[in-house]
């Protein structure tokens, strides 16, 4: 079983306040699969550091408004 990425991301509502880009219509602009995208959104899949600039960059935002990390809980 996959485990999910702690990883948050805006793509979803980046993608509707910025014309209704489609999924297959950002991962035509980045260079990946339309599956690709979908993982990424919804948290089952990291991209690569790459990837994560291209999608900033379709949107025309920086890095960290796209994705967030959590700060680690204390033990």
């Amino acid at each position: 079983m996959v485990k999910p990425t702690r990883i948050t991301n805006q793509i979803r509502s980046l993608r509707f306040t910025t014309g209704e880009m489609t999924q297959a219509e950002l991962a035509d602009r980045i260079g990946v699969t339309r599956q690709t995208v979908i993982a990424i959104e919804q948290g089952r899949y990291s991209p690569s550091l790459e990837v994560a600039f291209r999608i900033a960059q379709a949107f025309g935002v920086g890095l960290d408004d796209v994705f967030q990390y959590p700060p680690e809980e204390p033990a």
